[in-house]
């Protein structure tokens, strides 16, 4: 429509969707750039579209949950216009703009309960934060404000309340982390990745449990792709598969309690894919030659830096032993899969063990925590589950009760509720 008037008093126009401007001019003419109000923005595209800033810093666990809730938001209102806000440290600043999404940093820090010079380094620096997030959400100008855990949303959450804002905190983890704490009483609505952390937010507002968005689903692969994936991997298809890994990064305890493993050939009745981390990978290889075993000819063991299709991976594995992140426990959950977990003991307010409980409280895995860690047990654990299928079945049906089923949807309703 706008092009169609323009050609009638001679301009030639065009509208450029992305910038949300009209750029318009006369032949031989420099174009001028005219930024559309609302009324012409409602008039073109059939509706308001809808502007986000998501809170998302650090690891991938806070910053996979807040990119899938942009996703959503895109897939529902695809003129919608979203922002991140995240520090200059952490993942954000290669996730973010790999999925498609502007990211603005400030400075955020965790706040340690040690008295130190550091800590009080980063309160200062982290005051500082407070007034850039205020200045970034003054000039965006965001229908809603949503963060997705960790330090980033105490400044940025808070500048969106003080400025009359609505907002929306996701936490994931069983056990809510101090932010979500701290802010739960100030902000709109706080979603909840697992029912269990309910109990602990006594001040909030409003509390929805919807479960965590991620991008791994249940997949039945047909016993063609099973053969296939079996092959690759050298394995044999009669023996179970067990899959290892560690987080992004890989983990030392379970890195090393897997050698001993393979040093002593105990692994004879089941195979391991084992991701051990890009930055572990060379460490393990050349811990293993000095053992005389080479990392490629190793009977019944795969070991891989990272897993790029961990969707099929986890759907074929028989057993899952990791960490317990809250993105790996809700990932378990959804793709049925008896587990160990190991739970990260340094984990702020040791949120990983009360995440794993959530799975073992439903009788779908097992625990061992890290001190406890050592090869006789894992091996002694997995022999244990191995041989009783009719229990590994249970299990799996288990952990398919604790899945939240359409997740995005449910989070992208709350969303709708507060923005007008």
């Amino acid at each position: 429509m706008i092009e169609h008037i323009a050609n009638i008093v001679g301009v030639d126009a065009h509208i450029d969707p992305k910038n949300k401007q009209i750029n318009a001019g006369r032949c031989g003419h420099r174009p001028l750039q005219l930024k559309m109000n609302s009324f012409i923005q409602t008039t073109i595209y059939g509706g308001n579209y809808m502007k986000v800033i998501i809170a998302a810093a650090q690891t991938g666990g806070h910053i996979n949950p807040g990119i899938a809730i942009a996703n959503k938001i895109k897939k529902e209102n695809r003129n919608a216009k979203i922002m991140f806000i995240g520090t200059t440290r952490g993942l954000e600043n290669d996730l973010v703009p790999r999925a498609g999404f502007e990211l603005k940093t400030i400075e955020a820090h965790g706040i340690n309960r040690k008295i130190s010079i550091q800590n009080i380094k980063n309160m200062f620096k982290t005051l500082k934060g407070f007034g850039e997030a205020k200045q970034i959400v003054k000039e965006f100008k965001p229908d809603i404000v949503i963060g997705t855990g960790g330090f980033i949303c105490g400044p940025v959450l808070y500048a969106a309340t003080k400025l009359k804002i609505p907002t929306i905190l996701h936490e994931s983890n069983a056990f809510p982390g101090i932010a979500t704490k701290v802010l739960s009483g100030r902000i709109d609505t706080v979603l909840l990745g697992f029912e269990d952390a309910k109990k602990r937010l006594a001040k909030a507002k409003n509390i929805v449990v919807t479960g965590t968005p991620t991008k791994i689903n249940k997949v039945n692969l047909s016993e063609d792709q099973k053969e296939k994936m079996i092959k690759e991997l050298g394995f044999d298809k009669n023996l179970p598969i067990v899959l290892v890994f560690g987080g992004s990064q890989g983990a030392k305890a379970i890195n090393s309690t897997l050698i001993d493993i393979i040093k002593n050939k105990v692994n004879t009745n089941y195979q391991i894919v084992w991701a051990s981390g890009p930055k572990q990978y060379s460490m393990i290889k050349d811990n293993l030659k000095e053992l005389k075993i080479n990392i490629d000819k190793i009977k019944n063991v795969k070991i891989i830096p990272y897993i790029y299709n961990m969707e099929e991976m986890m759907n074929l594995a028989d057993i899952i032993i990791s960490r317990s992140g809250a993105m790996t426990i809700t990932e378990v959950a959804i793709t049925a899969k008896p587990a160990i977990f190991i739970p990260f003991p340094f984990a702020t307010e040791n949120h990983q063990e009360y995440n794993a409980r959530v799975l073992v409280n439903a009788g779908a895995a097992k625990i061992i925590l890290d001190k406890e860690l050592n090869a006789e047990r894992l091996s002694n654990t997995l022999n244990e589950m191995l041989k009783d299928k009719e229990k590994l079945l249970e299990m799996a049906q288990n952990a398919s009760k604790v899945a939240m089923q359409n997740v995005e949807e449910k989070i992208y309703e709350e969303i709708k509720k507060l923005v007008k």
